[in-house]
């Protein structure tokens, strides 16, 4: 067993677990997004997890840490809470806010998050970044909207987990990254309609099942043979 001290209180972890997970079964709640438990190699791609630990210069992604005796945690100091807020606010300016018309309104992780650190969903002072390229993920059975996608990753996690071939990678980059389809496989024989673990894990509902005349009527084409958005750099 690991004995450490989370904002002032003596935890004990078990090993094999990272510094967020441990913070998170003893009820220390740390904004994360793109974390996911089970995650051998965590991308820290929200940089939303940050934590001070004594003795290291300022501040580190908790899901990238190994717990170790002796350690002295710190999950809600100014200056985490500082970079914890503009990290949410870079976010949420790349993101379509609808959340009255949202699937995930009132379990949303960006709400929740924004609520915990007194963020506002609507940030004014920052230009809106959202990208409205006219983007399709050209899939049998979901759907794809890449204005409220937030990249977290987690749909390509588990559609990697849990297909033996999986169907979903990130495309394009920068700014323009978005979540593409790799369709070799023809559509009669994807396993998507059978899991949407995808569509149930994406936590702001940016990726969801087509309804079942959209998802009838698709018609495979080139797209369906390549992965959206290669060559569009």
């Amino acid at each position: 067993m690991i004995q450490l001290t989370i904002d002032g209180t003596k935890i004990v972890a078990q090993p094999g677990k990272n510094l967020l997970q441990v913070c998170l079964e003893n009820d220390v709640y740390v904004p994360h997004l793109c974390h996911m438990e089970g995650m051998e190699d965590p991308p820290a791609s929200c940089r939303l997890c940050l934590v001070e630990i004594e003795g290291v210069n300022g501040t580190v992604a908790s899901c990238r840490i190994a717990p170790r005796d002796g350690m002295v945690v710190t999950t809600q100091s100014q200056a985490v809470r500082q970079l914890q807020r503009s990290a949410l606010q870079l976010l949420l300016s790349a993101h379509r806010v609808d959340c009255r018309n949202c699937a995930s309104n009132k379990r949303c992780a960006l709400q929740q998050m924004a609520k915990f650190l007194k963020v506002p969903l609507k940030v004014k002072h920052l230009d809106h970044l959202l990208d409205e390229t006219d983007y399709q993920l050209n899939h049998p059975v979901l759907e794809y909207d890449p204005g409220k996608c937030v990249l977290c990753g987690k749909c390509i996690y588990v559609c990697t987990r849990q297909q033996a071939h999986p169907v979903l990678t990130f495309a394009r980059r920068g700014f323009e990254t978005v979540i593409g389809f790799m369709g070799s496989t023809p559509p009669s024989e994807l396993p998507c309609l059978d899991c949407l673990a995808c569509s149930a894990i994406c936590p702001v509902s940016a990726i969801y099942p087509k309804k079942p005349e959209a998802a009838s009527s698709h018609s495979p084409g080139p797209a369906d043979q390549r992965l959206n958005g290669v060559g569009k750099q």
